[in-house]
């Protein structure tokens, strides 16, 4: 059922002038584009490959190890021992390293298509313009993952064509956002609604809006501290919310949220914004990733699909929730798979729950055993990856309107009710007592927030935003501490991810550091500090 234009991806080869490495001094394949960018199908055969850079990111390490490295879990191995999941690596660290690397190269492919879009101008209009829409959204969220993961970085508006382009100095946090917001707000005006594409898995005004909200939430908080941006978070998070024709709206069922992506099934009204996985290899779809096998519970049964259960949790996230919050037993596995028997086939944990065995229960907001592609195949999964969800929005919106007023407003409380009624099965048919689990509306300002920090924990956990969320609240380092704390009151021999919550430094690790080899190719790039 995919409608991606992935599937293009099968029948043409990419003819990029991008490079393995960003900046590397012998470009791998500049190829002659003479002759390209003629057609329809050209054009879309290049958004293909701008969009496959999302795959690439979001389809391996960063769903497990290097973007799971907040308070919320932990990396379900001792070996490698080395990495961010560990905060103990150097600059020339492999993942580090490649994902600066892909999103340069993805950041090239929307340049190289922005240059030749308009290149057959009896191409219609309205089909480059959405092209272009496309391309300039996936160029500034490109950036968007790059400034909040290393900070400033060189900013290209115009590919790189020659060895001569690659000398460039870092750009300052600000310009990057800027560029960010410049691309995206453009972008808003050229891509179709969401309800005119039918799927989340190309760019709509809706996850414009959605995310431009996001980055401009990020630049209001640390390190920027431009609180002008909470209005504008503010702005873009209402127009998602008041869309008609969208008409978003929450799925009534948390779990149904994931078990329609396992399925393949698009949820548009909720899940606004995702990144396309497909196949089972043995079809002529190569586009799969690790969502549910990487960070899903860990099995070998073939019938419910192996999983590598590359993450745990920690006591402080099981703890965040409400024994009736149905969202905690969805999140975090009270069960284990068994190696055996039809899909799904599970044992329930029983026995006392207490903060040290906490940490052996296993994340499983993405489970295979929904999967419907038939053979499950081994090591990988056809399964997306939300980037954004209506409950987010309304999270958003809250947090923007609770700081623009210095106090939460009655839409605030709504937008956050919204999101906990559903968390407690008040949105399902026949439910009753619908205010139950409201927050009290005499909660102030920093009661509220601490609420809807929390609330974003318990509703986003392994979605690959507490991190960054943590930052810009200016909190990672004591948040990390707390779960320190805890470890350390629960065990008396100490575990072996210990070291993750204690390597962790506000000062050093809330950016990567700028590749070791890219510095010394281009002599204008600086390091950042501590590394």
């Amino acid at each position: 059922m995919k409608q991606s234009i992935y599937s293009i991806l099968i029948l043409v080869v990419l003819v990029f002038s991008s490079c393995e490495k960003f900046l590397e001094k012998e470009p791998l394949d500049f190829l002659s584009l003479s002759n390209y960018f003629e057609t329809e199908a050209d054009l879309t055969s290049a958004l293909a490959g701008t969009y496959d850079i999302l795959g690439n990111v979001y389809g391996g390490v960063w769903l497990y190890r290097a973007g799971i490295e907040a308070d919320e879990g932990w990396f379900a191995r001792n070996s490698p021992a080395i990495g961010p999941q560990n905060f103990n690596f150097s600059s020339s660290f492999g993942d580090v390293t490649n994902i600066w690397s892909t999103l340069f190269r993805g950041i090239n492919r929307a340049n190289i298509l922005l240059e030749n879009v308009d290149k057959n101008t009896s191409i219609a209009e309205s089909f480059r313009n959405r092209i272009k829409g496309e391309a300039l959204f996936l160029r500034g969220y490109y950036y968007f993952l790059l400034v909040q993961s290393y900070g400033g970085v060189p900013i290209f508006t115009k590919s790189t064509a020659s060895v001569k382009d690659i000398d460039a100095a870092r750009n300052s946090i600000a310009e990057v956002y800027n560029q960010v917001l410049a691309d995206m707000t453009a972008a808003e005006n050229l891509v179709p609604d969401i309800t005119a594409i039918g799927h989340a898995g190309r760019v709509s005004k809706s996850a414009v809006r959605g995310i431009l909200a996001r980055v401009c939430l990020n630049m209001a908080g640390e390190p920027l501290k431009d609180v002008s941006k909470y209005a504008e978070a503010r702005t873009w998070a209402k127009k998602v919310i008041d869309d008609t024709q969208a008409a978003h709206s929450l799925n009534p069922d948390y779990s149904n949220i994931f078990i329609k992506i396992a399925r393949d099934e698009y949820d548009i009204k909720e899940s606004i914004f995702e990144v396309e996985f497909w196949g089972n290899r043995t079809d002529v779809y190569t586009e799969t990733g690790f969502v549910g096998f990487a960070n899903g519970p860990q099995t070998s049964n073939v019938e419910t699909g192996n999983g590598f259960g590359g993450l745990r949790v920690t006591a402080k996230l099981y703890r965040k929730y409400n024994a009736n919050d149905l969202r905690r037993d969805w999140c975090i596995a009270n069960f284990t798979y068994n190696n055996s028997g039809p899909s799904g086939s599970k044992t329930l944990i029983t026995g006392t729950v207490t903060d040290a065995n906490l940490y052996n229960r296993q994340a499983a907001k993405f489970r295979r055993e929904y999967e419907t592609l038939i053979p499950k195949a081994v090591g990988q999964t056809p399964q997306n990856f939300p980037l954004l969800r209506f409950s987010d929005v309304l999270l958003m919106y809250a947090e923007a309107e609770n700081e623009i007023n210095n106090n939460p407003t009655p839409s605030a409380f709504e937008a956050i009710n919204q999101v906990r009624r559903r968390a407690f099965g008040k949105l399902l048919p026949g439910a009753i007592n619908i205010n139950q689990y409201d927050l009290s509306s005499s909660l102030d300002y920093e009661d509220f927030k601490s609420e809807l920090q929390d609330e974003r924990m318990r509703e986003l956990a392994f979605e690959q935003l507490r991190k960054s969320d943590l930052i810009r609240w200016g909190i990672f380092a004591f948040e990390m501490n707390v779960v320190l704390q805890n470890i350390d009151q629960n065990f008396t021999a100490r575990p072996y991810y210990r070291i993750r919550f204690l390597n962790a430094q506000e000062s050093k690790h809330v950016l990567w550091p700028i590749p070791a080899g890219d510095i010394v190719l281009n002599k204008l790039l600086t390091q950042n500090p501590g590394w």
